[in-house]
């Protein structure tokens, strides 16, 4: 009934409104809503208004990326959308409500992991507003957490991760026309696969990244996370030399190249329609077309451009074709983590990496450690061998 996060898409569709500024509009007319559609309308004033200063809270004092955000709004909205259903509004929700509403989610086939996040989601509203004495009882205490096995991230072997690291050069050079253009978005790609691996990032830190960030003769860059957050990640060699080819050899054809019309990629790499194909950019046109003519982001698409999310999805999805799996950017982020505890790392240093803000989210690797743990103790304790 209801769609994972990666189908959110964007918070909405206007540039200058925010659902801080218009709570009603923004739950009638954004994207979200039409792809979750009734399930997110909210007709109470009185839930807009309420829900308009906890998103003003999420976003300034919590420092909420928008993704974020819009995961807290669509969850409120459906559990508001259930209370008006009993003639009640998010300040008189009881708890009775609650417990009726994730077996509401239930019955609808949500799994478990899904209404966790929901309950967490109401218990954070309803601190705010008993925090803020807008209620005298929160209708969350007491209800537990629905029982969720701690299930391992999906990681590629090493092997994989290799092959899906080499498969942009790979299938550049097997091409039967190379360009400039071709040869300069396969480093590129490769570029981002290496990031990716090296450094555990999440794809919102990649195609933010900015070349001001970036310190490749210390061997480290400067990434911002959730919260705004900003951790400092270690780059491998082989994670510098593909940035300093890219740097050196492709960044610069990027931004002046001008996108081909590919259905497969995404609109931000796609050309303008007044332009064909095949020619540069000019200084004023990249401007007239919104392209930046020198931009600050360490990765650009075509022109000069901001790559999109769907774009980074496509293009690691492709690059790990050659191993049999389709593999997601949060599926490298994990690889990283579990090549590293797998190698001996301990969680404190994968936390940091990772940019965990507390150690417990790391610690679904754990059995991971326990495993090399009980590998070390076989292997060196007199009393452990079998005589």
């Amino acid at each position: 009934m209801w769609d994972s996060p990666a189908s959110w898409g964007e918070p909405h569709e206007f540039p200058h409104e925010s659902p801080h500024e218009n709570p009603v509009r923004y739950f009638i007319m954004g994207p979200i809503t039409r792809i979750l559609s009734s399930a997110f309308t909210m007709a109470s004033e009185a839930n807009a208004r309420l829900l308009s200063g906890f998103l003003d809270y999420l976003r300034i004092e919590k420092g909420l990326a928008p993704l974020s955000i819009s995961a807290y709004t669509t969850d409120i909205g459906q559990f508001a959308e259930f209370l008006e259903k009993r003639k009640r509004v998010l300040l008189t929700a009881r708890r009775g409500d609650v417990r009726e509403f994730l077996q509401d989610l239930f019955s609808h086939q949500v799994d478990g992991r899904s209404v966790g996040r929901k309950l967490s989601v109401l218990r954070h509203l309803y601190r705010y507003l008993l925090l803020d004495k807008r209620i005298e009882h929160d209708p969350t205490l007491n209800i537990e957490s629905p029982r969720q096995w701690k299930v391992l991230p999906k990681a590629l072997a090493q092997d994989e991760m290799e092959t899906t690291l080499a498969a942009p050069l790979v299938r550049s050079a097997r091409a039967q026309r190379q360009t400039a253009q071709s040869v300069a978005l396969a480093v590129r790609d490769r570029a981002m696969l290496e990031v990716f691996y090296a450094g555990a990032l999440r794809v919102s830190e990649v195609i933010n990244a900015k070349l001001e960030d970036l310190k490749l003769e210390s061997g480290y860059m400067l990434v911002r996370g959730k919260g705004d957050k900003e951790r400092v990640v270690p780059l491998g060699k082989s994670a510098q030399d593909a940035l300093a080819q890219y740097l050196a050899e492709a960044r610069s054809v990027l931004a002046g190249m001008r996108a081909t019309k590919d259905p497969h990629l995404s609109t931000n790499e796609n050309p303008h329609p007044s332009t064909g194909s095949g020619q540069a950019f000019s200084r004023k046109e990249r401007a007239r077309n919104g392209a930046p003519t020198n931009s600050p982001l360490l990765f650009i698409a075509r022109g000069g451009r901001r790559l999109t999310r769907q774009r980074v999805w496509q293009m690691v999805g492709a690059a790990s074709v050659a191993t049999g799996r389709h593999a997601s950017p949060h599926m490298l982020r994990h690889s990283c983590a579990t090549h590293m505890v797998e190698n001996g790392a301990d969680l404190r240093t994968v936390q940091t990496i990772l940019g965990h803000a507390d150690i417990s989210t790391t610690q679904v690797y754990t059995h991971l450690a326990l495993d090399r743990l009980r590998t070390v103790y076989r292997k060196h304790h007199p009393r452990a061998k079998a005589r």
